[in-house]
Parts: structure tokens; sequence; C-alpha cells
């Protein structure tokens, strides 16, 4: 095997060894699946990104968990942008900087946004939302270890990229008590239509304060609890503005609190593309 630059970064964070940690292994395209999905293993985070030349875009980004390859990941992709301009193979050109990536799902926009005296900003525009299949509470319920009538309906899989089972809370401290059977879990995703599942909590004060809190559960891929799930929280967003929720098309999503690696993705409505 090949001798390969990579780097780690922390995700969705200002604060070194906070947020969600991503492996970047560029110059990667002699390599092939399973050398990958061993690596992955090996390094056995999250996810890791795997960085080659395009044809059709800038750079060619490949996605594994320590167990699969996936089709999109936001925090490795925001990863993978931050260790191209620290290896100076993304120039910044002014506040603003352009980049496109190519994924499984097809070619990513990304702006890098940079501001005097303040960290850079990596802004990704997903996917448009596909709303899939809907849940009955009690099964869901059982394998996060909390009742029935603690969920508000619809339990649905909505995807931006990737599919992840969305599952409200109607009371916020409920987050906190979720203990998941991750064989249950494990169980209920492979039957279902989704990758992971996305817990998370909206009452009154939260949506004044135009933020959600989360977490995440990724048994089937090899990920118990992730820290902080950039795809989920972009899906977590067009649920709430499809059923009217947060009345606002701006909101942070906190995560991470539970594992010790908080972090925050900022989630925006947009209509239309976003690179003029």
């Amino acid at each position: 095997m090949p001798l390969l630059p990579f780097l780690q970064v922390d995700a969705f964070t200002t604060t070194p060894f906070l947020g969600n940690p991503a492996a970047i292994l560029l110059d990667a395209q002699d390599l092939n699946e399973w050398q990958m999905q061993t690596i992955a293993r090996e390094m056995n985070l999250s996810e890791i990104a795997f960085v080659m030349p395009s044809a059709v875009a800038d750079f060619q980004l490949r996605f594994f968990t320590p167990l699969k390859e996936i089709p999109l990941a936001s925090h490795p992709t925001v990863a993978a942008v931050h260790a191209l301009i620290e290896e100076g193979r993304l120039p910044l050109a002014g506040w603003r900087t352009k980049v496109t990536l190519q994924v499984q799902v097809g070619v990513l926009r990304v702006e890098v946004r940079t501001r005097p005296a303040m960290a850079s900003l990596v802004v990704m525009t997903l996917q448009p939302p596909e709303f899939l299949d809907t849940y009955p509470l009690e099964c869901v319920a059982n394998a996060l270890g909390i009742l029935p009538n603690e969920i508000a309906e619809p339990v649905q899989t909505v995807s931006t990229g990737t599919p992840h089972l969305m599952v409200r809370l109607r009371d916020p401290a409920v987050l906190e008590r979720v203990q998941p059977d991750f064989r249950a879990l494990t169980r209920l995703t492979e039957q279902g239509d989704f990758f992971s599942v996305h817990v998370f909590s909206l009452n009154q004060k939260e949506v004044e304060e135009r933020r959600a809190c989360a977490r995440h559960f990724a048994p089937a891929a090899g990920v118990n609890e992730d820290p902080v799930t950039g795809s989920a929280s972009g899906a977590m967003g067009a649920y709430l503005v499809r059923y009217g929720l947060p009345g606002c098309p701006i909101f942070v999503a906190e995560q991470g609190r539970n594992v010790g690696r908080p972090g925050r993705v900022y989630v925006q409505k947009i209509r239309g593309p976003v690179f003029a």
C-alpha cells in the first residue's frame, strides 16, 4: 500500500478535540475499495474521506464508516475542504471561495467564507429533501428505551443525500434519558429505508432561540453515537420546515454533548441555487 498524506480534522467546532473528528486521506485514487474500507476500520472514526481527482468537479470524495461506504457525509466533507486549504491544494479567492466536489449522489457545491478576525465557514448545499417511509412510534420507542407518547409524529425517513430516520421528542429532557438498544436499532435499520436514527427535541423555548438539540445513532454502520452529524442536521431542517415547527428559515443544531464532543451546525433553508 502506498504512503499517503492524511490529516485528522475536527469539524463543526473551532476548538480542538471537540466537534466531530474525521480522517482525510489525500491522493487516494490508487486505493481499491477493500483498502479504503480497511483503513476506515483501522482509523475507527465515525467517517473517513478519501480525496482524489475528478473529471466533473474540482475533487472527488468517497466516504467510509468503520463498516461500510456511504453516499454522502457532511462532517468529513467540511473536514476535507479544510484539509485541502491547509495543504495548499485549494487556494482561497478572497472572502468567498467556491469549490465543487464529486460524491456518489452527484456534485456538491461548497463555499468557503472568510472574514477578518473570524474563523472560516464551510457552507454546503445539500440535495433537495426526499420524504420517505414513516414508522410506528412503538418500535422506535422500544429501541431508544423511551415511551411511545414521548415521541411526536411523524417518525419519518428524510434524505438530503443520505437517508436518516427523524425522531422528534416532545420534551427536551427526554433526550438525556435516551438509552438505545443498539442491537434493536441495528435490526430496525437493516429492515428500514434509513442509514441511521436522528433523535432531536424542539420545544417552544428552543423555537424562540432558533436551535435544536440532537443525538445521532448509526450502529449498523459501526457508529453507536455520532458526535455531530451534518447531513442529518440538514434532513432535520427539511423535516422542521415541512411540518411547520420552527417558524424560521435558519437555526442552530447542537449535538455531541452526550459523548463529550459538543459542536454546532448552522442550517438554513434556501430558495433556488446558492451559487450566483
